[in-house]
């Protein structure tokens, strides 16, 4: 028995009627992404009213003249490529090390006391500056003034008792010499007497040890310098052999200003430190730490600090050599601790060719400059770089005095290509000022000039 088949007119009707609805809900996400892109696009383009300004001058740059053809390129019938030059100079270059260095104390010395007692009154205010033989400290002196007295009691005693002893002596002596008394007695006064001797030298010792307790009592600055804070307040009981001190004083005039070089550069510092012209130029940094991630900023004025030590090791872990300068700090401006730059002159190079450092480039072997001959091609030179620092390079072949060396544009550069010589930053403003000018016809009244570059444009059209 065969089975009913639907005719395949309905059947087509019912599958693309089906596969219609499914094609148009699948567009409606489509649709809608395109529009709110294209919302968002409108919405930068008005807040950049400008863009569009900047697209079309990009596009008229970036077309090729008329009559270039698809191969026209770097030197090869394209535009020259833009330069900036400077020219190359002789002078006097000092090469220069530069390094950090901290400042250091002359001396620290911790005040104690080397008597027990009562501390009565401190006699200075914390962070004052003292000198040598200021008093201090007042310990109270009562103990140490009643033992003083009992010293000098005894040795008054003992020097009674020895007056008496002595002449019992020399009578013994006189009278044994006559035979009345006998050697024995006379050998035992005379011992007697002696021995009284021994004992005033030794009551006078402990009683100028007393004497010496009691100006313990008094405690006086051993050095020029800067007092701290109080350890221990006046009322409190201080100990011979307290660890902590008093307080600590610190010489800050001078100070030290250690700081440490690469032993290469030792020979160079051993010259001139025997020609007694080793100086460095130290500069006090305003903020410790750099604002923004850049370098912290400095004064304006560079102090000269002689050099009068060098290191006799050097150091296995970094390869450097300590170095130290002595400043008398007479403003104290530089405080133990502080971090300073420093710069070391290790040699001058006398009238050697200079050009800036923004010039020289870096081969896998070698480095080399970019000049401009009088044709305005550029020409690759290997050069000699004697010294460098963060401004200038002195070279010693390659370059001449007075030779146009490329400062900026050298990614674009290869030899022989012709350039584009770009004005000096002061010059370019300088011609953008005369450009800014208006032009005669901007006399005219707008509407005027407006009508004007109608008939103009529709003349060209």
């Amino acid at each position: 028995m065969m089975g009913y088949d639907e005719p395949t007119s309905k059947r087509q009707t019912a599958v693309y009627g089906t596969s219609t609805k499914a094609a148009t809900a699948n567009r409606w996400p489509l649709r809608i992404l395109l529009i709110i892109l294209a919302l968002g696009v409108g919405g930068y383009i008005a807040a950049n009213p400008d863009l569009v300004d900047k697209v079309s001058s990009f596009t008229a740059a970036s077309a090729p003249q008329q009559g270039g053809g698809r191969g026209a390129g770097r030197g090869a019938g394209g535009a020259a490529p833009p330069v900036r030059v400077a020219t190359a100079d002789t002078r006097d270059v000092a090469m220069t090390a530069n390094t950090l260095g901290t400042v250091l104390a002359n001396s620290v010395v911790t005040i104690k006391s080397q008597v027990d007692g009562p501390l009565l009154a401190a006699m200075f205010k914390e962070g004052q500056m003292v000198k040598k033989g200021d008093l201090l400290f007042r310990i109270d002196p009562a103990p140490f003034e009643a033992a003083l007295r009992q010293s000098q009691a005894t040795v008054a005693r003992d020097q009674a008792q020895y007056a008496s002893a002595q002449a019992d002596a020399d009578r013994a002596v006189m009278l044994a010499d006559r035979g009345i008394v006998s050697a024995q007695q006379r050998d035992q006064l005379v011992a007697t007497a002696k021995a009284l001797a021994a004992s005033i030298a030794a009551d006078q010792a402990a009683a100028e040890r007393a004497q010496l307790n009691l100006g313990y009592t008094t405690i006086r600055s051993p050095i020029d310098g800067k007092t701290g804070a109080y350890l221990v307040f006046a009322g409190n009981q201080v100990h011979a052999n307290d660890a902590g001190g008093l307080v600590t004083i610190t010489q800050i005039q001078p100070v030290k200003i250690a700081f440490n070089l690469p032993q290469g550069d030792l020979p160079q510092l051993q010259d001139r430190m025997r020609e007694d012209q080793l100086t460095v130029g130290v500069r006090v940094r305003k903020d410790s730490v750099a604002v923004a991630g850049g370098p912290a900023e400095q004064s304006d004025q560079e102090l000269s600090v002689k050099v009068d030590f060098i290191g006799n090791t050097v150091d296995d872990r970094t390869g450097t050599i300590e170095l130290r300068a002595t400043f008398q700090n007479p403003e104290l401006r530089l405080v133990p601790g502080e971090l300073v730059d420093i710069s070391v002159n290790l040699e001058t190079l006398k009238q050697v060719v200079t050009v800036p450092h923004d010039a020289l480039n870096v081969g896998q072997n070698v480095n080399y400059v970019f000049v401009v001959d009088k044709d305005k091609k550029a020409q690759m030179r290997q050069v000699n770089v004697l010294y460098q620092d963060q401004v200038i390079a002195a070279l010693g072949s390659g370059v001449q005095a007075g030779d146009q060396v490329v400062t900026d544009g050298q990614l674009r550069l290869t030899p022989g290509v012709t350039v584009d010589v770009l004005p000096a930053p002061g010059e370019a403003g300088a011609r953008a000022g005369a450009q800014a000018q208006p032009p005669q016809d901007a006399a005219r009244p707008e509407g005027a000039a407006a009508q004007a570059g109608g008939r103009r444009a529709r003349g060209g059209g």
